[in-house]
């Protein structure tokens, strides 16, 4: 899937690792090394980066549904996620799924001197067991299997419990169409399916969830007015989501701000589509049945996984079977290698 000619992918024929690390577009590449070259040569001042922290801001914000303002922009998920995990009461319950990413869960479990506690469950019960916590902390796909969380079903069961979500969005941003303005929180990485470098992460958090969700990573990017907030007292943050901001690592931003605003202007309902379209065409070649992920999870023998790699299929391990990820850039071609591989 090529959106436009001058969107092109140097990424290699059986490139299917997306869920560990996404291949920019060319262009998005070159605006990082243009970046680096005007660093070597001092050609920029530092207020120059906000408007790339401001652009990536608005990219995640469209991704995921919500208004820009509701948007603070961090470095990774489990920074963020430590925001909310340092905000809630002592003793609160929070509810995830077995064996999801740590990033989603470490941030709350380090909490346990506050009597907070963490429960594992399976996937198809979270829903029926929101009663049973205080909070849902839960990656909306899973890395290591790429099972899809049903959202429409748990917005119902915790809308009418009143049980507050978190929601991550690392595996699922970039590739399949989002409405999370209901969440409390929703947090997403850059660096794998929004094509962009590590160092950048994006954490929406609701009006009401907001007034909740203390900063206490406070420093002078998150001011009202960050260029006017760089020394002394008084606190003065932003009356926005801009108060949980980070100060930027700024060529991460560079490459978010050309990547994801144009993710955000793609037919996700389209790359959604191609994604499954091509995963779910391996699984048909190996007489599995369809799934409705991105991500496919095989269990393969030593034999197998050392053909695949010798084929020059890319991929990760994870939880003892091979995790192959579809993207923009991988096309039937993929396809037919891994089989050709395995078959």
């Amino acid at each position: 899937m090529r959106p436009t000619p001058e969107h092109r992918f140097d990424a290699p024929p059986g490139y299917l690792n997306t869920a560990s690390i996404g291949i920019p577009p060319a262009f998005v590449a070159d605006a990082v090394s243009d970046s680096i070259t005007r660093w070597r040569t001092g050609a920029d001042a530092a207020p120059d980066f906000d408007e790339h922290v401001a652009q990536a801001r608005a990219g995640f914000a469209a991704l995921v549904g919500v208004p820009p303002e509701q948007v603070a922009s961090g470095a990774s998920v489990s920074q963020l996620v430590a925001l909310v995990a340092g905000s809630i009461p002592d003793g609160t319950r929070v509810l995830t799924v077995s064996d999801d990413f740590t990033s989603v869960t470490f941030p709350f479990a380090a909490q346990a001197h506050r009597g907070i506690t963490v429960t594992e469950i399976e996937l198809e019960k979270l829903a029926s067991t929101v009663d049973q916590a205080d909070l849902i902390a839960v990656s909306l796909v899973q890395s290591a299997t790429g099972a899809v969380l049903d959202t429409s079903v748990l917005r119902e069961a915790t809308s009418a419990a009143g049980v507050p979500v978190l929601l991550d969005v690392s595996q699922a941003a970039g590739w399949l169409p989002l409405s999370l303005d209901w969440a409390d929180w929703v947090v997403g990485a850059a660096y794998k399916w929004l094509l962009s470098p590590r160092g950048a992460a994006w954490l929406a958090v609701r009006p009401d969830a907001l007034e909740r969700t203390r900063p206490l990573a406070a420093n002078w990017y998150a001011g009202e007015d960050p260029w006017a907030s760089i020394y002394g007292l008084p606190l003065r943050l932003a009356s926005d989501a801009r108060r949980l901001d980070l100060s930027p690592a700024w060529l991460a931003q560079v490459g978010a701000a050309a990547a994801i605003p144009w993710l955000a202007g793609l037919d996700l309902g389209a790359v959604r589509d191609h994604c499954l379209g091509l995963a779910n065409a391996v699984r048909r070649g190996l007489e599995l049945p369809e799934g409705g992920s991105a991500i496919t999870s095989l269990a393969l023998s030593t034999d197998q996984i050392g053909r695949l790699r010798a084929a020059g299929v890319r991929f990760s391990m994870r939880a003892g079977r091979a995790r192959l990820s579809f993207h923009l850039y991988n096309t039937a071609a993929d396809v037919d290698l891994v089989l050709d591989a395995l078959t």
